[in-house]
């Protein structure tokens, strides 16, 4: 094998862990040192991440390490958000990790997507704020300054998908007037009014705000939504004035549709966009997945219903994953990179 993960959880964040993910890792790709390795921790190692970091390189051979501090971690085997873990995907046989140069590069940030991602090249990843604001970061088996890492996956292909989670209800309507992050008319009639005349009779009454979302859309919305070349604004509260309030501010002209994420809709857009991206990458070496704490086990009771629709679509592949709180996917239009939320990320890796 050229790829190969492994998941190993304890009871404090010790070095020993990420030395005994990478062994198995290593074991698993019948390999005797790695050309590149990728290495999520979990937030109880955001004081002790340099040590474990150390000790994968040492047990891999490799100063080729790179990842971060996720809120948690995963692999085809399981996952982890609830005690110390490191995940680990070793590369070998032609797969290795180099310093970022053509091609899309795996970017990983402890905080905030930094605005100037925003510009090319093409990225994809994950970011985690960590529990102290700023979580660490590493490349080439050292914590960075500046808490991100920059990777190219040398010697492979990349095929992303992003996978929103969200339903449309209803077309996109244009904006008519807003007040900052007050969103007031749309669609001839007042933004409360547009968003109830689009709910379904059965959840008027009683689907929470935290479910529902504005949607502000580059083109038509169901293509958006499949690439990635949206922002989704949550609906803060409903006014006595019918306007709504988000989390973003909008102008008049701007597209906007109303959307709900609800499990069984995720899931189903999901397989969907794995179905998409299994047509352009039938046998892919590896796969990592970047997903948002919010959508991961706790959003699904108890089960984390994403990885299990990457698993069945393609059994037995080497996967590698966070749980973050934003995630970089290319886009199109105004920016080359966004964050996203309440998404997942998912990149195949083939062999050139």
């Amino acid at each position: 094998m050229t790829v190969a993960t492994a998941l190993v959880s304890g009871n404090d964040p010790l070095p020993q862990l990420a030395e005994q993910a990478t062994a198995q890792a290593l074991a698993k790709a019948g390999l005797t040192h790695a050309n590149g390795v990728l290495l999520f921790l979990t937030p109880e190692f955001e004081r002790h991440a340099q040590p474990a970091v150390t000790a994968c390189a040492r047990a891999a051979n490799c100063t080729q390490v790179a990842g971060g501090i996720a809120a948690g971690v995963l692999t085809e085997a399981g996952w982890s958000v609830d005690r110390p873990a490191a995940a680990v995907m070793v590369f070998g046989a032609g797969l290795s990790l180099g310093p970022p140069a053509a091609g899309p590069w795996l970017s990983y940030v402890g905080g905030d997507f930094p605005v100037e991602w925003s510009a090319p090249p093409t990225r994809f990843g994950g970011s985690f704020a960590g529990s102290v604001g700023r979580a660490q970061a590493w490349q080439q088996s050292r914590l960075t300054a500046e808490q991100r890492c920059s990777v190219q996956l040398l010697g492979a292909s990349v095929d992303l998908g992003v996978s929103s989670g969200l339903r449309l209800l209803g077309e996109a309507q244009a904006v008519e007037r807003s007040n900052g992050y007050d969103v007031e008319r749309l669609g001839g009639q007042s933004a409360a009014n547009s968003l109830k005349r689009v709910l379904p009779p059965q959840l008027r009454e009683d689907t929470a705000l935290h479910q529902l979302c504005a949607v502000l859309i580059d083109g038509d919305a169901e293509p958006a939504l499949a690439e990635g070349r949206y922002r989704a604004l949550a609906i803060i509260a409903v006014n006595a004035d019918r306007s709504l309030t988000l989390t973003g501010q909008l102008t008049a002209g701007q597209h906007l549709a109303w959307a709900i994420r609800q499990a069984p809709s995720a899931e189903a857009e999901m397989r969907q966009m794995l179905g998409r991206l299994a047509a352009r990458a039938p046998a892919p070496a590896g796969a990592l997945m970047f997903s948002c704490i919010g959508r991961g086990p706790y959003f699904y009771g108890g089960e984390d219903r994403d990885l299990i629709a990457l698993r069945q679509r393609f059994p037995a592949l080497p996967v590698l994953g966070t749980y973050g709180t934003g995630q970089i996917a290319p886009a199109t239009a105004q920016h080359a990179n966004r964050a996203l939320h309440n998404a997942v990320v998912t990149a195949l890796i083939s062999r050139r």
